[in-house]
């Protein structure tokens, strides 16, 4: 079961500590569906999000409202208003009773003084406010009735507002729980509080909504989470995040970083801990010296010798023989010799083909696979800084995607078909400018060619009924195949569809190029991709 931490709203904070590191994994969780940063952060803020490092969840601007809407519905449920007005109207009738007393004493009942009182208690106004107003000129002999009208009076205007709101609102209190005068006033201010608060939200003037109120209305994660939604944009600018204004708002290059990180992270977490791990060869490349690292020489070893450390090693081996003088000529034996340490390093350029068809925005394809490219890049930028790593995204077309647009990048909406054939050829060109012994193609797709290019025409081709294929398109693509593989090029294909007419272009092609072929469920593509790149650069030489 999951737990959630709260931290205790005091009344007088006014700001709250996001933990923006979990914010940024939420924002990429959103990103990773295909929403742009802008989007995705509306999206939070609308919808709130889980800050996994406090084990909390962030209410977002919907719920915040939808409670508030609860919060009112249940009052109106719970208490019954009929009581509270009858309660004021009892001591106005006390102070006149007094005060009739007091002047039937003094003057008779049939006095001027009596008169004039009897027709203003007599008067026939509806509303308990404008009988009390009638009063506010008279002056009271009785000096008790008159100190208990000056208190009465002082509450005239809230009494008219009371009076105000039961007249609009009485008919929705259906509770059983009878409220009285003060608790009536309470309800008013707590009612008219929330429907303030409602109308904020709705019209977006989050600037005027007080954290300190909202804890009184809602609690503390409520108040907490509000004040974390309003200032989450300029908390993840603040935090080296995010730049730019509205349209223009955009991740920097340090959360895309992090975005790589934490795809890495993931994708590995999914992997044995002995797959990970440096390169690996068992013959020599081109070997760099470490100048820091030195070892003895070695029969075999080419001689990159350390001559400082030789030479010293045979001063120290005169020495301890006992024939070392400030004199004496220093003679070297093969023991002396002391050689640099090197690493033998492989390169290779990596060019990533992203299916960017509609289909992939199916059953989790398409975040799955966007997440597999931003480990890929964090990997490969991090920890083989000399490969070469690209994204080349298809649909009807193709076409290089930058690393920077990668964590914004999303399928092409509502267009389905598919040009492998033109991604390949991008692909291609882009190995050509970055040569090297072994570069390689790995295909995400989930569908066959249906799309390719006749002599520079784009032609766009539905499959032969159901389960068909599409016959130029496929030759098309297996043509420009046999040219990538004339080239050395190998292509490995990771399938997120076991459809046959796929599977069977997918054997044709691995036929032809002799690379390998995966079918995986979107879930664990990224085990199939990290352990393919990392065994794949550990054959080569």
């Amino acid at each position: 079961m999951k737990s959630f931490r709260y931290s205790r709203w005091d009344g007088t904070r006014k700001e709250f500590s996001l933990d923006t590191k979990s914010a940024l994994d939420a924002l990429s969780e959103l990103m990773m569906e295909g929403l742009s940063a802008q989007e995705a952060l509306e999206w939070m803020q609308r919808m709130g999000f889980e800050l996994a490092g406090l084990n909390m969840r962030v209410m977002g601007l919907d719920e915040l409202m939808h409670e508030l809407r609860e919060t009112l519905r249940g009052l109106y449920n719970q208490y019954s208003l009929d009581e509270a007005l009858p309660e004021m109207e009892a001591r106005f009738e006390e102070i006149l009773n007094r005060e009739q007393q007091t002047l039937q004493d003094r003057h008779g009942f049939e006095s001027a003084a009596m008169n004039g009182f009897m027709d203003r208690r007599h008067d026939e106004a509806t509303k308990r406010s404008d009988r009390i107003e009638r009063f506010r000129d008279y002056g009271f002999e009785d000096e008790q009735a008159a100190r208990d009208f000056a208190e009465l009076l002082a509450e005239l205007d809230a009494l008219k507002q009371l009076e105000d709101f039961m007249e609009e609102r009485g008919e929705r209190f259906r509770g059983t729980e009878s409220a009285d005068y003060d608790e009536a006033q309470e309800l008013r201010e707590q009612i008219q509080a929330l429907e303030k608060m409602m109308q904020q939200l709705e019209s977006g003037d989050l600037e005027g909504i007080s954290g300190e109120e909202l804890a009184e209305l809602l609690g503390d994660n409520a108040a907490e989470s509000f004040i974390m939604i309003r200032g989450l944009e300029s908390q993840m600018r603040d935090a080296g995040l995010m730049r730019g204004e509205g349209d223009d708002l955009e991740l920097t290059p340090r959360a895309i970083r992090q975005m790589g990180a934490s795809a890495l992270a993931d994708v590995y977490g999914m992997l044995k801990r002995d797959h990970a791990g440096e390169h690996d060869s068992k013959d020599r490349g081109i070997a760099l010296p470490r100048p820091d690292e030195t070892r003895p020489w070695e029969y075999g070893d080419s001689l990159d010798i350390d001559i400082v450390k030789t030479v010293m090693n045979g001063v120290k081996r005169r020495a301890k023989e006992g024939g070392a003088t400030a004199q004496s000529r220093v003679s070297l034996s093969v023991d002396d010799f002391e050689v640099r340490e090197t690493d033998c390093i492989t390169q290779t350029t990596t060019i990533l083909l992203l299916d960017l068809s509609w289909s992939m925005s199916w059953a989790g394809r398409f975040p799955a696979a966007k997440r597999v490219a931003m480990a890929l890049d964090h990997l490969i930028r991090t920890r083989y800084p000399r490969d070469h790593f690209a994204v080349v995204g298809f649909s009807t077309t193709a076409r290089e995607i930058p690393i920077g647009e990668l964590p914004e990048v999303c399928w092409d909406m509502g267009d389905p078909f598919t040009n492998l054939q033109q991604g390949l050829m991008v692909a291609e060109d882009l190995i050509r400018k970055k040569p090297c012994s072994s570069p390689q193609i790995l295909v995400i797709t989930d569908g066959q060619p249906t799309a390719y290019l006749d002599e520079g025409e784009l032609r766009v081709e539905w499959p032969n009924g159901m389960g068909g294929v599409s016959p130029h398109a496929v030759a098309e693509t297996l043509n420009q195949v046999r040219r990538v593989t004339r080239r050395g090029i190998t292509i490995n294909t990771f399938m997120l569809d076991d459809a046959p007419e796929l599977v069977g272009f997918v054997e044709r092609m691995t036929q032809i190029n002799h690379g390998r072929a995966f079918y995986t469920a979107p879930s664990q593509l990224g085990s199939f991709m990290m352990v393919d790149y990392v065994s794949q650069r550990r054959r080569q030489r």
